[in-house]
């Protein structure tokens, strides 16, 4: 089964108030090194996988850069990533390869170099078509280089473009949101992403926000009902101008979902590198179904070879991730496939469980297939601790 491939680009040009990432603003001068890291890890691949019993595939089918920006490396650093990736896989013709990119560093020589590696899809992180919300949150785009991006983007052959966008910005109004939405449609891009504002203690306007402060425009963040109703509208607008929702976050265009997004919520094998890079592979040993392991989040003990932290997916957990993982799908999880693959008694054991889900709105139910509704895809977090053991839902996030 072909892999997909993620590579992490810790480095921005400016860190967003909202971002809860494992990115930061470094000096240039730091690239270099994080890029020769990232290299020697992705040609000793096969070794690491061996050493934590798992196997690779040399086949790739979707390539993915994200970070951070990308885009703010140095074209020759980018160059050299993709030369590492070609030299140690079999990228097939067809491969999804992707970069984000934050409006206004789609120089003409980055563009250049993103063309000569083979990308074909750019993920933009706009957030707001909105300049002033986009500058609240440190945003250093406005909507017209937003506009320009896309349209050199597509002069240039790629027209396989997402659009992110945040709802629950500060000073975001339900009219303004509505301005981004038909701004971004009319942009005719084929995907768009829409988050809804993180609120945690791992962002500057988190904390802000959760210490009732006033730092970062915390105190015109629209509240959590105005954020959902955001969130539904988009949902609305988008379907009825042809970008269906496929999963909680994402619409698309027929065949034009993220192949290697999708990798993630079908249990399909990847392999990440970078800071905080996270992968999941095939277990050699027999012994359980996959390998979980990830890098440190921090540059500094990345760079300085921080051991993985390695988890076995055991038949238990990857029971409890088919549906976790798989109702983030507008297509749901199919209670038949998985008894085929788990036993029929596990499926029946959460027989209870899916029926007070359904009855408490939170879930729809078509033949053998469970889906989220409208309602439990706002509240996913706690349809999904529903299927986890108690030691297990205690850590979802």
């Amino acid at each position: 089964m072909p892999l997909g491939i993620y590579v992490s680009v810790p480095f921005c040009r400016t860190k967003c108030s909202y971002c809860n990432f494992a990115s930061d603003v470094f000096s240039r001068a730091v690239f270099e090194g994080y890029v020769g890291r990232v290299c020697s890890d992705i040609a000793n691949a096969q070794r690491t996988a061996r050493k934590i019993g798992a196997t690779i595939e040399r086949g790739v089918d979707s390539i993915y850069l994200g970070g951070g920006t990308p885009t703010v490396l140095d074209p020759a650093q980018l160059q050299q990533i993709f030369d590492a990736l070609k030299a140690q896989f079999s990228v097939v013709i067809d491969t999804e390869i992707t970069v984000e990119c934050a409006p206004g560093t789609l120089t003409q020589q980055v563009l250049e170099v993103l063309l000569r590696c083979g990308v074909n899809r750019v993920s933009l992180g706009v957030q707001s078509f909105i300049d002033a919300e986009a500058a609240a949150v440190g945003r250093l785009h406005k909507r017209a280089i937003v506009l320009d991006d896309i349209a050199r983007l597509r002069a240039a052959g790629i027209s396989n473009i997402n659009v992110d966008l945040i709802a629950g910005l500060p000073h975001q109004t339900a009219e303004n949101w509505q301005v981004s939405l038909a701004e971004t449609i009319a942009t005719g891009v084929p995907h768009v992403s829409i988050y809804m504002l993180e609120i945690d203690d791992d962002s500057r306007l988190g904390r802000e926000l959760i210490a009732g402060g006033t730092r970062y425009h915390a105190h015109f963040v629209p509240d959590e009902d105005a954020t959902a109703d955001f969130y539904v509208a988009a949902g609305e607008k988008l379907t009825a101008a042809g970008i269906a929702q496929y999963e909680i976050s994402n619409f698309a265009r027929p065949g034009l979902e993220s192949r290697h997004n999708l990798k993630y919520w079908t249990r399909k094998p990847y392999l990440g590198f970078g800071v905080d890079a996270h992968s999941m592979l095939v277990s050699s040993t027999g012994q359980q179904e996959a390998v979980r392991f990830s890098t440190s989040d921090t540059l500094e003990k990345f760079v300085a070879g921080s051991p993985l932290e390695s988890t076995p997916v055991t038949q238990k957990t990857a029971f409890e991730e088919c549906f976790f993982l798989g109702l983030r799908l507008s297509r749901g999880v199919d209670l038949g496939a998985i008894a085929a693959k788990f036993g029929t008694e596990s499926v029946e054991s959460l027989r209870p469980t899916i029926s007070e889900l359904i009855d408490n709105g939170m879930m729809q139910r078509d033949g053998d297939v469970i889906l989220l509704s409208p309602r439990g895809r706002l509240l996913s977090n706690e349809v999904f601790q529903s299927f986890l053991a108690p030691s297990d839902a205690s850590t979802l996030t």
